[in-house]
């Protein structure tokens, strides 16, 4: 069975924004400016980078199980989305919608009926 084009696309997006997020966490560290960047990132401490690149680790992961048909990386997936959308509500009204705009698609697309013999290995002949 061939992947379906949403979640080709979808995978890859979200491959693209967690590694677009740890480049734009390391990128800095490369510059004229990096001791200073490297002073920010020892006063920030752990506990706030450390979530942020797990969640930026847990798209990739999840982008690449999803173009793999792996079932745990669409949830993983909607539990990111999820997450974000949680934490959307204690920044601002507009993050909040840019989140479940994005999310609403999302999910549709994951979950539909047609996306559902990529992830349980089914081919054409089994349907």
């Amino acid at each position: 069975m061939q992947r379906p084009r949403s979640i080709t696309a979808i995978g890859w997006l979200f491959i693209a924004v967690g590694t677009v997020g740890l480049l734009n966490d390391v990128w800095p560290l490369l510059t004229a400016d990096a001791a200073r960047q490297l002073a920010k990132l020892k006063a920030d401490g752990l506990a706030d980078l450390g979530p942020a690149w797990t969640s930026r680790l847990l798209a990739i992961v999840g982008g690449a199980g999803l173009l793999r048909g792996q079932n745990w990386a669409r949830w993983l997936l909607v539990a990111w989305m999820v997450f974000h959308i949680g934490l959307s509500i204690l920044h601002s009204v507009p993050q909040l919608l840019t989140h479940s705009v994005i999310f609403t698609p999302l999910l549709y697309l994951l979950f539909r009926r047609a996306a559902e013999p990529w992830f349980h290995g089914e081919t054409a002949a089994s349907i």
